[in-house]
């Protein structure tokens, strides 16, 4: 990709997110995790170059081979997508934070595997906000007994929560599920100590600016950056 063209589309995603705060009257910061999800490495390269320094993967198989090329420490790792219980141990290694901690259960093996590392894993709790039977994540009415069992777990530091909004064109179904996360993110914290709260992964790149305006302060943007993903 042309350095150039990058760095105007990074400068255009960061005014979006810089107008839906005003617009929200918010402020502190917003992290821009830039999705090279099916990119090669030389993606992540020039995201670095472009000023980025936080990228998301999908897969842990795909987050290994880059970090092998790219290196642990050139930027913050995070892993967006859904993760496996087999998988729980490479995940501690390789992810700054993990976005998709989806069930009591990959909780469990998280947790374990960071005893075994002496570790700490950081950690977001993704909840199904929108109620679609094709996502994952914890039900909203089952998310705060959920929570804390998990943040009772050694080895483990839920930082907040993570959400997807339907794919559609609807802007009042897609506030409403980010809404409704944000309401459930403060509503655990209140209730859960453990529970840190501060963070919230929410919006993608059609959607964005609609989750910094409901409180996100991840966003999760990669075909606005890079275009089109590869099969």
């Amino acid at each position: 990709m042309n350095a150039e063209m990058l760095a105007a589309r990074v400068a255009e995603v960061r005014e979006g997110i810089e107008r839906a705060m005003q617009r929200a009257g918010r402020t502190g910061d917003v992290t821009l995790v830039a999705v090279t999800k099916t990119h090669p490495p030389e993606i992540v390269q020039a995201a670095i170059a472009a000023g980025l320094a936080d990228v998301g993967e999908n897969r842990v198989q795909e987050m290994e081979d880059k970090v092998a090329a790219v290196g642990r420490k050139a930027v913050r790792w995070h892993l967006i997508g859904h993760l496996q219980r087999n998988k729980a141990g490479k995940a501690v290694e390789l992810a700054d934070l993990v976005h998709s901690l989806d069930s009591l259960r990959l909780a469990e093996a998280l947790s374990k595997e960071a005893e075994r590392a002496g570790t700490t894993v950081d950690a977001l709790v993704q909840v199904n906000t929108s109620g679609e039977e094709s996502k994952f994540g914890l039900a909203a009415d089952e998310a705060v007994d959920a929570i804390g069992w998990m943040a009772e777990l050694p080895g483990l530091r839920l930082l907040g929560m993570m959400t997807m909004a339907p794919f559609t064109d609807d802007q009042a179904v897609i506030r409403r599920t980010f809404a409704a996360a944000r309401r459930l993110c403060e509503d655990t914290a209140r209730q859960v100590p453990a529970f840190n709260g501060s963070q919230l992964s929410m919006g993608m790149s059609n959607d964005y600016e609609i989750a910094v305006e409901e409180g996100s302060t991840l966003v999760r943007v990669g075909s606005t950056l890079f275009g089109e993903r590869g099969r």
